[in-house]
Formats: C-alpha cells, structure tokens, sequence
C-alpha cells in the first residue's frame, strides 16, 4: 500500500494555488507547515486513516526541485465533469495542459483522463472510471 507521495516544488505558493484548485475538490483537506504542503483526506473517529497522503515539499537537499522523467501521480474524480471541471480550474491556476480530458484508445472503454502538469513539471493526471457513465464506445 503506498502511504504517501511526495513532490518537489522551489516554489510553495504557486505549488500551493495549483494543488487548491482541485484536491479539496476531491476531498483533501490542506495543513501548511514550515517544510511545505501536507493534503490528506479526512479521518472520521474510529475510522482507519485513508492512504496516501500527499506533499508538496522543497527537496531536503537544498537543491533546485526537478520534475521525475516518467513520474505521474493520478488522482481520480468522481465522474467525467469532474474531471474536465478540474482540469480547468487547475489550467487556470497556473499548471500546464498535457492532455485534454477525454478517453484514450490505449486504455479501458470507461478510463476517462486529463493531464497536467504542475508549475513545477510534475505530471498530474484526473481520471474517472465511473461505471455509471457512458464509455469511450458509446
């Protein structure tokens, strides 16, 4: 199970702005701290704490943050609307377009997907898999 994933960003504000435009949408919930953004889903009492988590830290080593050369961290929306919502909103709040939202011959009929990236480089992708939804095939 992965319990966390961690990106780098130089820059926490404009890392910031991006992130906001669509995680809370999803459920994340943001705390800041001296070493970056930490954004998690809720946790009820009693309930089991709900994986991953996922940062947005300057690099520990001090050095300049670089984008991961076939790295993507895909976070998945709750229908096809969504996906296109975020994307926008995301768009405007500074990411970079990658992929339209829409489907792809090379995955499933019902693998709905739009892709970014973030002001930083990092690859970003919003899919929805919502059986209730109509497919790539009608």
């Amino acid at each position: 199970m992965i319990a966390y994933v961690t990106v780098g960003a130089d820059d926490i504000a404009r890392a910031k702005a991006f992130y906001s435009a669509f995680l809370p949408a999803l459920g994340y919930g943001l705390k800041e701290g001296s070493e970056g953004l930490s954004y998690r889903l809720p946790v009820q009492p009693g309930q089991s704490v709900l994986w991953p988590d996922f940062y947005v830290k300057k690099p520990f080593d001090g050095r300049p943050a670089l984008a991961g050369n076939g790295a993507m961290v895909a976070f998945e929306a709750g229908s096809q609307s969504q996906v296109r919502d975020l994307h926008a909103a995301a768009l405007a709040a500074g990411g970079e377009d990658e992929g339209q939202p829409g489907f792809r011959a090379a995955y499933g009929p019902k693998f709905y997907v739009g892709y970014l990236r973030d002001p930083q480089g990092n690859k970003i992708a919003l899919f929805s898999s919502n059986p209730e939804e109509p497919g790539r095939d009608g």
